[in-house]
């Protein structure tokens, strides 16, 4: 896990509201009816409707995101579908306990 790369990633309002929003995807967005949040995760258009910002600006924050190894991504059909990465974060968690 490159340091820089995550605290990069988690330097962004909205990139924040993202990983809070994905914490509990069933209190935040309205269901899905061809994914559950827990095994698939969020559509990617709904996480940009609840953001407000462009298609093009929320595919550039998750990927900074999935990059960090926050998120992961699954792609079902022609959607993709985001989730939080419960290791990556757990990585992140023990960086800030040993390290920092």
């Amino acid at each position: 896990m490159d340091q820089v790369e995550v605290f990069k990633a988690l330097s962004n309002k909205t990139r924040l509201q993202i990983l809070n929003w994905l914490k509990a995807p069933a209190e935040n967005f309205p269901d899905q009816p061809n994914a559950d949040f827990e095994n698939v995760g969020v559509c990617v258009g709904q996480i940009q409707m609840k953001a407000g910002l462009s298609q093009s600006t929320i595919s550039e924050y998750l990927s900074i995101l999935q990059r960090a190894d926050l998120i992961s991504a699954t792609r079902v059909g022609q959607w993709t579908y985001y989730k939080r990465n419960m290791e990556g974060l757990e990585k992140l968690s023990e960086i800030i306990n040993t390290e920092l």
